[in-house]
């Protein structure tokens, strides 16, 4: 039995359940999504700590086939070296954050987070393509604002949210390749637009529902 702690939750939505794990001295969500009947795992953002995401995988009986960064940033990269290497995985990340990945790691907040270079993307991921895992998938959605190349994941009534939408805020835009009015174009046409209802699952912090951002959050009012 997996004991539900603040930093280690489990969770079910329909055919969809994922585990989130929170890593690294940032906090960051990386997510373990994946199809209930046949476990096939998603590893979304694995920033740090990947003895604690690889013994998770263990534990739950899972079967990793791809590694996905919403974005290129340190804090959700730091661990792409050891989770590929341990599981063979191909790594998916938008192309436009292509720069940001190779060059998380020349920062200090790389020796902060004890991150590796990152290897580089197998495939480039696309606004609109769907990932399939088990009998469920993902939808890729490109929402730039954060970064260039940030995406966001949906299915299932689900959003990973990367760092666009937090529950009571929205991702930084004063960091390198960082845009407000990007942000506000992402968040106003491809993120509210989904159903009320959407569980969402941000980059940190807890999650929420598209209803109580558009209801609450001071940077969508």
């Amino acid at each position: 039995m997996i004991l539900l702690t603040e930093r280690f939750q489990v969770n079910k939505m329909r055919n969809v359940e994922f585990i989130t794990l929170v890593v690294g001295p940032l906090e960051t969500n990386c997510y373990l999504v994946y199809c209930g009947e046949t476990r096939d795992c998603l590893i979304i953002d694995p920033g740090a700590e990947p003895e604690k995401i690889i013994k998770a995988i263990k534990e739950n009986n899972l079967h990793p086939i791809a590694l996905i960064n919403t974005h290129g940033h340190v804090d959700h990269i730091g661990a792409n070296l050891e989770i590929k290497n341990k599981f063979g995985l191909p790594l998916y990340l938008h192309q436009a954050d292509l720069n940001l990945l190779q060059q998380a790691h020349k920062g200090e907040l790389s020796f902060f987070i004890q991150a590796k270079p990152s290897p580089p993307p197998d495939e480039f991921l696309e606004d609109g393509q769907e990932i399939d895992f088990g009998h469920c998938k993902l939808k890729v959605i490109h929402t730039p604002g954060h970064t260039p190349g940030s995406v966001s994941l949906y299915g299932e009534g689900l959003l990973f949210s990367g760092d666009t939408l937090f529950n009571g805020g929205v991702g930084r835009t004063d960091l390198p390749g960082g845009d407000w009015s990007e942000l506000q174009k992402s968040l106003k046409e491809k993120i509210l637009s989904l159903p009320d209802e959407t569980e969402v699952l941000p980059g940190h912090g807890p999650m929420t529902t598209i209803a109580r951002e558009k209801a609450e959050n001071p940077f969508l009012l």
